[in-house]
């Protein structure tokens, strides 16, 4: 099991950027980030590959989010710009054994979760 700690959260204005971190006990093999607004499951964001040579983006977060890694220090960010108002949400980061695009959204197959850190984006 390995333990992650977020970090990054906050109130901006739209337009505005973020960068979230996810700081782990030891070495992760893919961590993903998710995201949840108030009333509503919990939606898949990116994800990133042990190595970092791999990534995958919702929909939404195409173009205006970037996932990375710095495995000397087993931590994964989430840079996000653009910010808007939908993207409110608490967001979680969650690390899993393996990369595997496929069932990268589906959260039965993550074992290790973040504790959850709040992004609030005013309009």
């Amino acid at each position: 099991q390995v333990q992650l700690r977020q970090s990054g959260g906050g109130l901006v204005q739209a337009g505005d950027s973020l960068r979230l971190s996810c700081a782990a006990s030891r070495r992760t093999y893919a961590v993903s980030w998710f995201r949840q607004a108030p009333g509503k499951e919990r939606q898949f964001v990116a994800a990133i590959s042990g190595s970092g040579d791999m990534t995958h983006y919702a929909d939404s977060a195409k173009g205006r989010f970037s996932i990375s890694r710095d495995n000397a220090n087993n931590t994964v960010y989430l840079q996000m710009n653009i910010l808007k108002p939908d993207d409110t949400a608490v967001y979680y980061c969650a690390a899993r054994p393996t990369y595997y695009k496929k069932t990268a959204s589906d959260l039965r197959t993550y074992s290790d979760w973040g504790q959850g850190t709040q992004v609030t984006v005013s309009s």
